[in-house]
């Protein structure tokens, strides 16, 4: 046992811990490898120390990095994994990164900065790097860092000298938020699709529920009757909001970075408006350094989308109440709903449920790039890497809110019968009675106290304001004639609704014409 001793202890003097963080650390200097129990710990340090050398050996195996030039140590692994991207950004940037490097070879060659041949075989090489890509061929290398230097690198391995000279007149800075303008652009396309989508939908389900009356709600206590088309209808104009947020928000983004360099743009003799125009982008960014440094376009994106996500959030809400038993005024199809794993009977509407939980997601994105943002001081920052993952994350999250939402408008029905029963209740043609009282000449403060003693004469009675006789409003004022019973009733309260935008029948008419124009829908089918 005293040779043990002896053979660790003169183990533990020589074996020394390299610690990221730490220089290198003797054993001995800790009292517990002086115990009874350290040949028990051995066989773990043995093991960490030939995981080191093992790291050592890979990290020496790893190539140059493209920037290393200055310096004389590899990067640490745990700094690598730590600082890469390519794990979340690649299947998102690549083709954008590929586009903007051929625009920009184009542009190089085009003002004499490279051959045309080195241009050609660029492009080509790209062009066999896509394909790559979309076969799954392609290896990404987290090593290589971001979505850049692993297509830049492979094609340096596959044409050599000429792809070193892509980079020329451009900087990651610039090149990664070309592709992240890029990206936006055609992900503000998509959301737009979706959001026409659940329109059409919203507004083939009014088509489908002509003349139907649901109770109106404020504070969600009874307030008057609506037409079921007005409410639904309601979605639909705040949706084209929400469009119209994305496309002015694509409008400001649509301005190229790419040529600003790192951030005081170059002296080398490039066109930036000849990519601008390749790229499709309204003209290059005036001014290099906010080209590079700025993200407002993307809170903007962002922020659009959280506006978004709530409307779809209290859609959500809404048809969530609707469908429960208390209300019952939706019933969801099977192929829209999920069960409960203990309790046979029920049928949940959880789409909605988590339209209405994802908003939370799509928020509290914002809110990230927005804390990211507000420290940076100018021009480009690392911290800028972390831009990229709430931006999928928010775009994925309302492109899939969208979608559920259309289809689930797709697959309810509404329960004509238990909507109707439900309507005497809560005294929704109050305000309407009270308009029939000030068309009569009486003041509307006093049309208001008029009608509310009549809705208390109703609660001590048991019934509504129609049931109440001639003689018990007149007992209240003189001022009711037997015209009054034509203001009563939800029917006749709707029908009583004529102003611009109301929900009165001739009116909502007019917007279900209008969307039905705008939107190139025939029919309910």
């Amino acid at each position: 046992m005293a040779s043990s001793t002896s053979a660790c202890a003169a183990f533990s003097r020589s074996l020394r811990l390299r610690s990221p963080f730490l220089n290198p650390i003797k054993f001995s200097q800790f009292g517990f490898f002086r115990s009874k129990s350290l040949p028990l710990i051995l066989p773990c340090l043995a093991l960490d120390a030939s995981v080191t050398s093992v790291s050592a050996k890979g990290e020496m195996e790893k190539e140059n990095k493209l920037w290393g030039g200055r310096f004389k140590e590899g990067v640490h692994e745990s700094v690598e994994r730590f600082t890469e991207s390519v794990s979340f950004e690649a299947e998102e940037l690549w083709v954008h990164d590929i586009r903007g490097s051929i625009a920009h070879a184009n542009m190089l060659a085009a003002q004499g900065l490279i051959t045309e041949g080195d241009r050609d075989l660029i492009i080509e090489g790209l062009g066999k790097i896509k394909t790559k890509i979309e076969t799954g061929e392609f290896v990404w290398r987290k090593d290589r860092e971001d979505v850049h230097m692993n297509i830049e690198a492979a094609l340096t391995d596959m044409i050599g000298e000429p792809a070193k000279k892509l980079h020329t007149a451009r900087s990651r800075n610039d090149q990664v938020v070309t592709d992240i303008r890029l990206w936006c652009r055609d992900a503000i396309d998509r959301i737009l699709i979706r959001i026409k989508e659940l329109q059409a939908q919203l507004v083939l389900l009014a088509l489908r529920n002509d003349g139907l009356i649901v109770p109106g709600y404020t504070h969600l206590q009874r307030a008057q009757p609506v037409l079921l088309q007005h409410l639904l209808l309601s979605y639909v104009e705040q949706l084209e909001r929400d469009a119209g947020r994305l496309i002015n928000c694509r409008e400001r983004l649509n301005f190229s970075p790419l040529g600003a360099c790192a951030l005081a743009g170059t002296g080398l003799p490039i066109e930036r408006f000849m990519t601008s125009q390749e790229l499709d982008f309204t003209a290059p960014l005036r001014n290099s350094i906010d080209a590079v440094s700025d993200r407002d376009f993307l809170l903007e994106l962002i922020s659009a989308n959280s506006i978004t996500a709530v409307h779809l959030s209290r859609i959500g809400e809404e048809w969530v109440l609707w469908a429960s038993e208390e209300f019952g005024f939706i019933i969801p199809s099977d192929s829209v709903s999920t069960g409960s794993s203990i309790m046979p009977q029920k049928k949940n509407p959880d789409p909605m449920e988590l339209v209405r939980g994802k908003s939370a997601r799509v928020i509290g994105d914002l809110i990230s790039l927005l804390v990211l943002c507000k420290g940076l001081p100018s021009a480009y920052n690392r911290d800028l890497q972390e831009d990229k993952e709430p931006l999928f994350d928010s775009v994925k999250a309302i492109i899939g809110m969208l979608e559920v939402t259309s289809v689930f408008a797709a697959n309810i029905t509404f329960n004509g019968e238990r909507i109707r029963s439900s309507l005497p209740a809560g005294y929704l043609d109050a305000t309407t009675l009270a308009d029939y009282l000030v068309k009569k000449g009486m003041p509307f403060r006093t049309s208001h106290d008029v009608v509310g003693r009549a809705v208390a004469l109703c609660i001590a009675k048991k019934c509504q304001l129609s049931d109440l006789s001639l003689d018990d409003l007149r007992g209240i004022n003189s001022i009711f004639e037997k015209d009054v019973y034509d203001f009563l009733g939800v029917e006749n309260a709707v029908n009583k609704f004529t102003s611009y935008g109301s929900t009165g029948s001739g009116e909502v008419q007019k917007q279900l014409q209008f969307w039905c124009s705008k939107l190139d829908i025939t029919s309910a089918e």
